[in-house]
């Protein structure tokens, strides 16, 4: 029986523009898989895992943020109360590159917390040939906004397991991101009932993924949605 019981809890949100590949690197982080047809993310997607470290085991929720302008509002309300962030962009396409520092990082740093561990990741390293971000470009980037960086490619599982490894040794080894830890009192909550969205698992009970449900249902966009955006 899987064992769900943990002593702290991290968080981590995946930002970026539309198509630029967060759904797959989450999904090759989780279960080592691609899929062609990753479905494009409506709102936000929260997946969960589990790791040790030094001696206490952590909670680990990823919350998967919607790439299109129309979802902004939506995922800005996800970047309170992160311990880390990665920031994706696609190296096959300029304007994901340059969508970080119109958007997606002012956007952050207006909502998200102070002393956030930051990542930059460059996606789809595989595809060389249709290059359009060059490495040296992404490193430059990332020494002006203060964030670790790396190259990966989801499809060819390249250096995906990489960036979740040094992105939480990082914050691991901070630790007044580890105040904020500590695990909630209540086995079953709202905001940490460990449902995913992404691929269908469940690490709590019938009453937590309920829970999940009805907080993600009532942050979802309606009026956009039926007005067809």
């Amino acid at each position: 029986m899987a064992d769900f019981s943990y002593e702290l809890k991290l968080e981590v949100v995946l930002v970026g523009s539309n198509a630029v590949g967060k759904s797959s690197i989450l999904r090759c982080y989780k279960s080592d898989a691609f899929r062609f047809d990753e479905p494009s993310t409506i709102g936000v997607d929260l997946t969960t895992t589990y790791l040790t470290a030094g001696g206490k085991r952590y909670k680990v929720m990823i919350w998967d943020t919607a790439g299109q302008e129309r979802f902004r509002a939506v995922a800005t309300a996800y970047y309170r109360r992160k311990q880390a962030a990665l920031f994706v962009y696609d190296v096959t396409d300029r304007k994901t590159f340059e969508d970080l520092e119109r958007l997606w990082m002012p956007d952050y740093a207006q909502h998200g917390p102070e002393g956030t561990v930051k990542m930059l990741v460059g996606n789809k390293a595989d595809l060389s040939t249709s290059r359009q971000v060059s490495c040296e470009e992404g490193h430059n980037f990332a020494r002006r906004h203060g964030c670790l960086f790396v190259e990966t490619s989801a499809r060819a599982n390249t250096a995906v397991g990489q960036a979740f490894e040094e992105l939480l040794a990082k914050v691991l080894d901070t630790p007044a991101l580890l105040e904020a830890a500590a695990a909630p009192p209540a086995a079953c909550e709202a905001d940490s009932a460990g449902f995913s969205l992404l691929d269908g698992m469940y690490d709590k009970d019938a009453s937590c993924r309920l829970l999940a449900w009805t907080r993600h249902l009532s942050c979802f966009p309606w009026p956009l949605f039926l007005r067809g955006g």
